[in-house]
């Protein structure tokens, strides 16, 4: 899975503002490719206090905060891009990028979506059409896991009541029942322990079992 980090640039303009927008998004673009994107980021903010309708130096600002991890941020921009940008070509790589963070932070319903409006502007990029693919498998059996997590929670809460049952059986006997039963211990008692070691026994082969059963899940999400 990869992202986009092709940055646009503007064709020459004859107004004056528009120019000073190209400046700082040439100067950012060269301090990007030197991965410099904190320093990059100054100068794609500069653009857009220039212009704010700037599609172009919105998604670069984008891209540059996807860069430094900052993703709320990084999604913020790409959805202001998406806004701004008319070239559907261009608007495609946004909503991928936007999907891709979406899909690191496991939001797959949002990174489905974001995937699908890519492809609407783009429907021949198969990378966005895997990624997409690859969300849905996973959104699907996301439930399944949830629903293996509360039945190994129930069964843990069963064979903790069992426990704290039989621990409050045994706190029944006063201090001086105790002293007249110590070295003894009856057969019923005996045969309950066993049966209660039996049976702890059973829910552990069981919960095992099932664990094994379930199928692990693929690390699909590899880079492009």
């Amino acid at each position: 899975m990869r992202h986009y980090i092709l940055l646009i640039l503007f064709a020459v303009c004859s107004v004056a503002s528009a120019q000073t927008d190209r400046q700082y998004i040439r100067e950012g673009n060269r301090l990007y490719r030197q991965k410099q994107f904190a320093k990059a980021e100054v100068l794609y903010r500069k653009a857009i206090a220039k212009n704010a309708d700037n599609s172009q130096a919105v998604y670069n600002l984008g891209c540059a905060l996807m860069m430094q991890q900052k993703d709320s941020a990084a999604v913020v921009q790409y959805q202001n891009a998406a806004r701004l940008e008319p070239n559907k070509m261009r608007k495609a790589k946004v909503f991928h990028n936007a999907g891709v963070i979406f899909q690191n932070h496991k939001m797959y319903g949002d990174a489905i979506k974001a995937y699908e409006q890519s492809l609407r502007c783009n429907p021949k990029d198969n990378e966005t059409r895997y990624n997409l693919a690859l969300c849905k498998q996973l959104q699907k059996n996301n439930p399944q896991k949830n629903d293996n997590k509360q039945q190994q929670k129930k069964e843990n809460k069963n064979d903790n009541e069992s426990q704290d049952k039989q621990n409050q059986k045994q706190d029944k006997n006063s201090p001086d029942k105790q002293k007249q039963q110590e070295g003894q211990m009856s057969k019923d008692n005996v045969e309950q322990l066993l049966n209660a070691a039996i049976q702890n026994e059973k829910a552990t082969q069981q919960r095992m079992k099932k664990a094994m059963q379930q199928p692990r899940k693929r690390n699909l999400q590899k880079n492009w």
